[in-house]
């Protein structure tokens, strides 16, 4: 198998395990472990196994000037990002979730229209627009059909939109740093701040978890939360990066949401209906506007 090939698979392992996350961490989800306790179990576990691997490759060292960037990328990637996605999630559903963070292109072009002064077209803007119909028709409307776990769908859907608003500022804040240092020096110490910041918020539920009595059900769940959706999927987008471009990765995005309403469909834990297959449609086409090249004008 050549390196592309290769590359496109890792690409697609990434986007495929983002997309089953959604219903495999909200099933443990409050009843063996609270969503911010999870969080901490997710912070301390990615920590250290990014430290442990940082052992195994060249030391880079952090310029003064760059701390202040690392903490502020930290503090909504790893803490703000983390605590609204796991607790928006548990309060929610997999496929509102699945569908609310697709939003997250949608809110790197406004970020960066504003502190970027990149220019925003006609359909960039229209993109924008459909996107938000669509997140708002959810949290407004996404909880017509009862489904089991999902007590809150209104204020779930609502952090879930405060978790790709947070995301979308993390990724702009933090690109500048990925073109100077490799993604172990920087993940290693966003983790470890991560700890730091959300210990004061994650520490009673994590304390509360009743760790000696936790079936197979649950310890693969969370396993898979810490190893695959935080660790491994780091892992094979950097390496789907050596060969592809960015905007073939960012094309997998699109495959996420459908990954995650199959899967929650087939496990019983969704159901995908009327008011989901339109905030789906208009949110796809928020990000197909958004994401679309245009002929440069003169």
């Amino acid at each position: 198998m050549n390196s592309r090939a290769l590359a496109l698979l890792a690409a697609f392992g990434a986007t495929t395990i983002y997309g089953l996350n959604h219903t495999i961490a909200k099933v443990v989800m409050p009843h063996y472990i609270g969503p911010f306790g999870f969080i901490m179990l997710r912070v301390v576990g990615a920590s250290v196994l990014f430290w442990t691997v940082s052992l195994f490759v060249p030391k880079e060292t952090i310029e003064p000037k760059d701390y202040l960037r690392i903490a502020g990328a930290a503090f909504l990637g790893m803490c703000i990002n983390m605590l609204m996605f796991f607790k928006g999630l548990q309060l929610s559903t997999p496929i509102n979730s699945g569908v609310i963070v697709t939003l997250t292109p949608i809110i790197i072009l406004i970020l960066s229209a504003f502190f970027l002064k990149e220019k925003l077209t006609l359909f960039k803007f229209l993109g924008i627009v459909l996107g938000f119909t669509g997140a708002i028709i959810l949290i407004l409307y996404g909880n017509t059909t009862q489904v089991l776990n999902a007590p809150n769908i209104p204020l779930g859907n609502t952090m879930l939109l405060v978790n790709a608003i947070s995301f979308g500022a993390y990724l702009v804040i933090v690109k500048p740093l990925t073109k100077k240092y490799s993604t172990i020096t920087l993940m290693k110490w966003m983790f470890l701040l991560g700890v730091f910041y959300t210990f004061p918020v994650t520490y009673t539920e994590f304390m509360e978890v009743s760790w000696s009595t936790l079936p197979f059900e649950a310890i693969w769940r969370m396993g898979f939360v810490i190893v695959g959706t935080t660790f491994l999927t780091y892992m094979f987008n950097v390496y789907a990066l050596q060969t592809l471009p960015p905007t073939t990765i960012g094309a997998f995005t699109y495959l996420q949401p459908l990954i995650t309403i199959v899967y929650a469909v087939i496990t019983g834990n969704d159901i995908f209906d009327g008011v989901k297959i339109l905030a789906c449609f208009l949110v796809f086409a928020g990000v197909y506007l958004v994401s679309k090249k245009v002929k440069a004008e003169k």
